[in-house]
Order: C-alpha cells, then structure tokens, then sequence
C-alpha cells in the first residue's frame, strides 16, 4: 500500500478549500478607461475594471451613480480604452475622482472629490475619435470606439446594505485603433509578444506573466 510523503500531505493541505466572504470579487479582469460625453461637450474619464468582450460586443458593469453610466445613456457613444501597466498610476491618480457634482455622500465618505478635467488629473493627452464625440486617450495602446446598445437593471435582489446599483450597458465596436509598434506587420493582428493590458486584481494592479501558449482558436 503506497503511503503519502510529508510533502505531498502538505501540499495537500495548501490545496484544500475553506469558506471565504471576500469584500469584491475581482479575481483579474483589464483595466478600461471609459471616455464619455458630458453635457457641455467636455469628456469625462471613468476608470473601470467590471468588462468583457463577445464578438464586437463589449458588456460593461457601472454604478448607478457614475457620471460615465449618466452620460453612456444619455449620449449612446463612448471609448473603451485599454491601458497598458505602466499607466497604472495615471489610472490610480484620476481614480478617486468622479465627474458628478455634487459628489455623491457614500462616494465622499470614502474619500471622492469632483474633478472636471480628468484628462489633467492623469496626466492623458486627449485625441480626437474618428466615428463618436467622446475623445480617445493617446497614452492608451488600444482604444475601441462604441456606440451603446442596450442596458439592463441587475437581476434579482440587490443587497440592501449596498449605497448604489448598477448597469448592464452592451456596446457595439465601432472601430479598434493600436499603437503601431504592437501590430503584427501587415496584419490587423495584435502582438501578444508586445501587448500587455493593466490587470485588476482584488483591488491590486498588475500587468501579465510570460506566454504559457495559446489556445487551438489563436489567430496567427
């Protein structure tokens, strides 16, 4: 009868899984910063992190007290921009700031302040888009221009001790720039080898680890 060895007990221990209530549930997804249409035509900044891709489909997760979710379903027109890990404190120095004046008071408590150029804030250089009103963001290495095609309350029973709600927005790709340097040479393929996107992980910033491979899909 085979026995198991001290290290392999252990190990075995270190994979064992426990009951956990972690106050977010970001386990990695990418970094966007949405630029939208304010009012008076300026462009508003908002960082965000709740997003995912499906075909030219781009499905987004805001609060309902976003000035970005406002301007989204008032104007229909955005920019995703996707910034690459050496912006992250461009993005970490816009991102206790909101567009909404007054700023909302569970948003103040936590320590948001209003900021009508964001574009200042972090640093970013604004850049006209070709299809939408909104202004891309030049730093960015890949930037999606989008219209907003549907939104959606959460289902079911939001919890009672949450101070805002959300949105589900969809968008449609309009157009996809890149920086040149991370385009495949005559292709519209982009260069994993050279493109890395900032990662949001449990409230922490980091980029992406070495290629372990790709997936049989994998456009070469």
């Amino acid at each position: 009868m085979l026995t198991k060895t001290a290290e392999s007990r252990a190990a075995d221990g270190d994979r064992e899984h426990i009951e956990i209530k972690p106050s977010v549930l970001y386990v990695g997804t990418p970094v966007v910063l949405i630029t939208s249409l304010n009012p008076d035509g300026t462009t508003n900044i908002s960082p965000m992190s709740s997003v995912w891709a499906l075909y030219d489909r781009i499905v987004l997760g805001l609060t309902s007290t976003s000035k970005g979710r406002e301007n989204l379903l008032r104007e229909r027109q955005l920019v995703l921009n996707f910034p690459s890990p050496e912006l992250w404190t461009k993005v970490e120095a816009i991102a206790p700031t909101t567009g909404r004046d007054p700023v909302p008071p569970h948003k103040e408590k936590i320590g948001y302040r209003f900021e009508a150029d964001k574009f200042d804030v972090g640093g970013f250089t604004p850049q006209t888009a070709d299809l939408v009103r909104p202004l891309r963001i030049v730093e960015c290495p890949i930037q999606f221009e989008a219209e907003v095609v549907a939104a959606y309350p959460p289902g079911g029973d939001w919890p009672s001790e949450r101070a805002e709600g959300f949105s589900i927005i969809e968008a449609k790709v309009l157009r996809v720039h890149a920086h040149k340097d991370i385009v495949v040479a005559g292709t519209h393929h982009i260069d994993t080898s050279r493109w890395s996107p900032l990662i949001y992980v449990f409230r922490h910033y980091f980029g992406i680890g070495p290629d372990l491979g790709r997936t049989f899909k994998a456009e070469r």
